[in-house]
């Protein structure tokens, strides 16, 4: 064993004491990335390369620190975003409803979607749709001032076609250039009610963004009601929606999405662990 192998071993058992749910993996990402390499090729890094930032690192995310925020970086698909204090960091349930979002598109008889993300954070939703769907439009809005300066730089760095036009703004007034245009609508909106401030990891509810987190209402879905109405004045006759929501909200969030206003095979769908994670729906062509 080399001396940061051995390194990443100790700092295991330390993050493993302190209560991380991932010890092996944090220590092994804050190991590549002090060193600049993946994590495949840690055991390549000579014992005279150590870097002692690592215990710097380590000491962080002992601490409570997302290890996203220390290591300025989160992968989401086949993208590595830069994220920060400020930012909603993106979590791999939401990549499940990126995938139905590209089969959705994919089977559209539409030549260059139009895509809408509300709410994008890091832009982590718009871009993989823009990466993965070559002829997508993408119109990603962001009300937070500080989230969209770090989406404005993920785009610039990882939008190569130039597919992805990010939008500083509220989702309840969000394009009304264009109304009853676009095909596809996605979301992850903040859907977490207050009243389950003392379940949420302190990681997430001490350094997320508020705005990304609390929901509004006793239900916590008050943003997803908004988003609901924004995806009705949006999408074209036929077009569709997906927005995320908590494990338990999957029956409420599935009637917000109501026949009378117009929806259509609204649908509960479920993320790799099997719990309930987005809804779909299409809306009405009459």
């Amino acid at each position: 064993m080399n001396l940061l192998l051995d390194e990443i071993a100790r700092a295991t058992a330390r993050l493993a004491d302190a209560g991380v749910a991932s010890p092996r993996a944090d220590a092994e990402e804050l190991a590549a990335a002090v060193h600049k390499v993946s994590r495949a090729e840690l055991h390549t890094v000579p014992d005279a390369a150590f870097d002692a930032l690592f215990w710097e690192y380590v000491a962080r995310r002992e601490a409570g620190e997302p290890l996203q925020h220390i290591t300025g970086r989160a992968f989401f698909r086949y993208l590595e975003l830069k994220v920060g204090p400020g930012v909603f960091v993106p979590r791999p349930e939401t990549e499940v409803m990126v995938g139905w979002a590209l089969e959705t598109l994919r089977d559209m008889d539409v030549q260059d979607p139009l895509v809408v993300d509300l709410g994008t954070g890091s832009g982590a939703i718009a871009l993989s749709l823009a990466q993965e769907s070559p002829r997508a439009r993408v119109h990603a809005v962001e009300k937070d001032p500080i989230a969209y300066v770090h989406t404005d730089r993920n785009i610039e760095d990882l939008d190569e076609r130039g597919q992805v036009k990010l939008h500083l703004g509220d989702f309840s007034s969000a394009l009304p250039e264009l109304n009853g245009t676009v095909d596809l609508v996605v979301s992850n909106p903040p859907y977490i009610p207050m009243s389950e401030w003392e379940y949420v990891p302190a990681d997430v509810r001490d350094h997320d963004p508020a705005d990304a987190l609390w929901g509004g209402g006793e239900d916590g879905l008050d943003a997803i009601r908004v988003v609901e109405r924004t995806a009705r004045r949006l999408l074209r006759p036929g077009g569709h929606i997906a927005v995320e929501h908590s494990d338990l909200q999957g029956t409420a969030v599935y009637w917000i999405f109501a026949e009378e206003n117009g929806w259509r095979d609204v649908r509960n769908h479920k993320d790799l662990t099997n719990r309930d994670r987005f809804v779909t729906a299409r809306l009405g062509t009459s």
